[in-house]
């Protein structure tokens, strides 16, 4: 933009140097440099416009292209004067941005402000005579791409600038449309820079505009401005790259031959396709070679294949597969299920007559053209349509894509420049996303525990339940306590991956909050960003909350009777419920395992002529029978109808939260159970183990009671003690 204007003087022998290589992919193969200024408007068009013109008609066969014509008109004569250091007179460099986007596809409002997005920024144009001769839209494009002034910001202009571009892109995704083909056209003619500078500019390209383009789908800029990234910043392997490609073009190609048999079998299974040899860009052979060590001449590029249906895709596929020999593990279907770029095509690689691998993108045009040039293929995605030119089947443009809200949000709660550029960065870096399907916590485990209503989330790959949290609710995932991933529970740290179903559970005391060790887990800047306020709030070591200290004493109100030293619990005199059959021996029920009737048990005779009761699933039951002890035949008393008072040790296992031991204690109140004693054991992973030992009225009660635990908010298992894992299934 700005840093290519020059006064007139300063021009020298930079005009006679080479621009770029043109780009090198469907619709944009003979982009170059616009023409340079005709004699005079011819039809009301003036020449230079009219390259253009034609281009854009073959998008829009219906475009008005007066507005077009207006706009090179103010932007000619108010750059008039002005030359690239390259140079050339520097109307020639927004006629080479809207060329660019023409190409694409982009529409007549987009191209309008490409032509006059440096009229404000580098002439004495103004924003309101933007507005007031081409409306508030093509204003507001052209104010998005407009550069903040280093004279006001200084070393933070250039974050500044970007900070101002994604808050514009969020409102209209064609701003930086804009602003990517404004980057290509300066990285094609940046040879006339001084080295440092090209390095500098190289830098923000690939950290900040690939990334960008990326994740608009912009695949077509995309590739050459990596190619041209490449060739600055890593010149030698460029240089290598470059040779093994233009020594491989002497060669026989053999996709070519592939390519023509893969045509022969689709016409005779009656598909109509167009199969084309699609060569990868230099950076992708560079990839291919570091992954592959050595490369044929199939590497350089892959099959396309177009069709007009899904349907027909399908069928493609099916005869690839058919007659050919498949590489199952290359098989992708991003139709099914679209990149997050609104990327869709099938992939798949199959092996040709003489061994070499083939890999194969299978699409149709419609889908050809997204993945080509992204969110500028859909032409204004903010016009109001009844849908009735949508093809049935085709992903509609989202306004505003989850990676972009995301940014968006964190962005605002980070007004120093140095933290959101680095953030920026590194939110960027994150080159894939994954889609997580988040549901509502089961009520009947932890009431309240999810945000409202489910759906999908966007998140980068590698991101934890940790930055699903904080996508989902924002600054009240600090509450967040645990997650079920894929029904089965997990740690905040556990990394998600795409497709997984996602059950995030809340604690209900606004109380809580994130621990240090969060940070170690989050990989989203929304979710470093708000743990670290909350931890800057938090000055030293939290206190305990109430009832979550290493043990807790039993209430006031209970009774105090603990086990023996033996550890087996001893029945309230005069109730013992178990009878053994060996005669004037003294009963005992086990403390390991607390049976209550209907409990199946068993018995062993110990020291002092006592048999001690377990129950038939207690680990202590095995381990007497392998010692080779004589089990003594137990039964309980009353026909086991549960009518007598008993006690029982349970263990509460749950997520860590304040108040959780007084909730606990309340729901075995309610149940009219006694707590005889309590111990808590230390947080350990933001899990917490709560061990009661109970007196009940009645046995019966027993599986009312443990229903009621596991219904308190953040529990997530009540088991018997001696209880083990696999014996769940056998529960009350």
């Amino acid at each position: 933009m700005s840093a290519e204007a020059t006064n007139p003087g300063n021009a020298g022998a930079a005009g006679r140097r080479r621009g770029r290589r043109r780009l090198e992919l469907r619709g944009l193969r003979r982009i170059g440099r616009a023409a340079l200024l005709g004699p005079a408007p011819r039809d009301g068009l003036p020449h230079a416009l009219e390259h253009v013109a034609k281009v854009h008609r073959g998008h829009h066969p219906d475009a008005d292209l007066d507005t077009l014509a207006k706009a090179y008109q103010l932007a000619e004569s108010s750059h008039r004067g002005q030359l690239r250091k390259s140079g050339e007179p520097y109307i020639t460099h927004p006629l080479a941005v809207t060329l660019i986007l023409a190409q694409l596809g982009a529409e007549t409002t987009t191209l309008t402000a490409s032509l006059l997005h440096d009229t404000v920024e580098d002439t004495e144009v103004t924003l309101d005579q933007v507005r007031e001769r081409f409306g508030a839209e093509v204003s507001y494009l052209v104010d998005g791409v407009t550069k903040l002034e280093k004279v006001d910001y200084g070393a933070a202009a250039e974050p500044e600038t970007f900070r101002k571009m994604l808050v514009a892109t969020g409102n209209d995704v064609r701003v930086m449309s804009i602003k990517l083909a404004d980057r290509l056209h300066n990285m094609r003619t940046l040879g006339v820079m001084r080295p440092e500078k090209q390095a500098r500019i190289a830098k923000v390209t690939r950290d900040v505009l690939i990334p960008l383009a990326e994740r608009l789908g912009v695949q077509a800029l995309k590739a050459e401005l990596e190619d041209l990234v490449f060739a600055i910043l890593h010149p030698e392997e460029y240089s290598t790259t470059r040779a093994l490609v233009c020594e491989y073009a002497t060669r026989p190609d053999p996709l070519a031959a592939i390519a023509q048999q893969v045509r022969t079998v689709l016409a005779e299974a009656g598909i109509d396709a167009e199969v084309l040899v699609r060569a990868r860009h230099l950076v992708s052979v560079h990839r291919v070679r570091l992954a592959r060590h050595e490369l044929t001449g199939a590497d350089l590029g892959r099959l396309l294949v177009l069709v007009a249906e899904d349907a027909d895709c399908y069928a493609v596929l099916g005869e690839l597969h058919t007659c050919f020999t498949p590489v199952v593990s290359e098989f992708k279907d991003f139709i099914a299920a679209p990149k997050f770029n609104l990327y869709q095509s099938l992939h798949t690689a199959v092996t040709g007559p003489s061994g070499e691998i083939a890999e194969a993108l299978i699409r149709t045009h419609q889908m050809h053209r997204v993945a080509e040039a992204g969110v500028i293929a859909l032409g204004n995605p903010y016009a109001p349509t009844d849908g009735a030119d949508t093809p049935e089947g085709e992903r509609a443009d989202p306004t505003r894509p989850g990676w972009l809200s995301r940014l968006l949000e964190w962005q605002r709660t980070t007004p120093d420049p140095d933290t959101f550029w680095t953030s920026l960065r590194d939110d960027l870096a994150q080159d894939r996303e994954i889609t997580v399907f988040c549901a509502d916590a089961d009520t009947g485990r932890a009431a309240g525990a999810a945000g409202a209503g489910g759906g999908a989330i966007g998140l980068p790959a590698g991101a934890s339940c940790v930055d699903a949290a904080y996508e989902r609710h924002g600054e009240a995932a600090h509450c967040c306590i645990g997650a079920r991933v894929n029904g089965r529970l997990a740690t905040l740290a556990t990394v998600l991956h795409d497709g997984d179903s996602l059950q995030l559970l809340m604690a209900p005391d606004s109380a809580a909050g994130p621990s240090p060790e969060w940070l170690d887990h989050a990989r989203t800047p929304a979710a470093r960003l708000a743990i670290a306020r909350w931890l800057a709030g938090e000055p030293g070591a939290r206190p305990a909350a109430p009832g979550e200290g290493p043990a807790a004493a039993p209430p006031a109100d209970r009774p105090a009777v603990g086990p023996d030293r033996s550890g087996a619990a001893q029945a309230t005199p005069g109730s013992v419920l178990a009878v053994a059959d060996l005669p004037g021996a003294a009963v005992r029920l086990a403390g390991c395992c607390t049976p209550v009737p209907p409990d199946t048990v068993t018995g062993f005779a110990v020291r002092g002529g006592t048999v001690t009761v377990h129950r038939a699933l207690c680990p202590v039951v095995a381990r007497m029978a392998a010692t080779g002890r004589q089990p003594v035949k137990v039964r309980w008393r009353g026909a086991g109808k549960g009518g007598h008072g008993c006690r029982v040790t349970l263990t509460a296992e749950a997520f860590s939260r304040p108040h959780l031991l007084a909730d606990l204690t309340e729901a075995i109140a309610s149940q009219g159970a006694a707590v005889v004693s309590a111990a808590v054991e230390p947080p350990h992973e933001q899990r917490v183990r709560h061990t009661y030992t109970l007196h009940l009225p009645n046995a019966a009660g027993l599986p009312s009671l443990m229903r009621a635990m596991r219904q308190v908010p953040g529990v997530f298992d009540v088991l018997r003690a001696g209880r083990t894992r696999q014996a769940a299934a056998l529960r009350p």
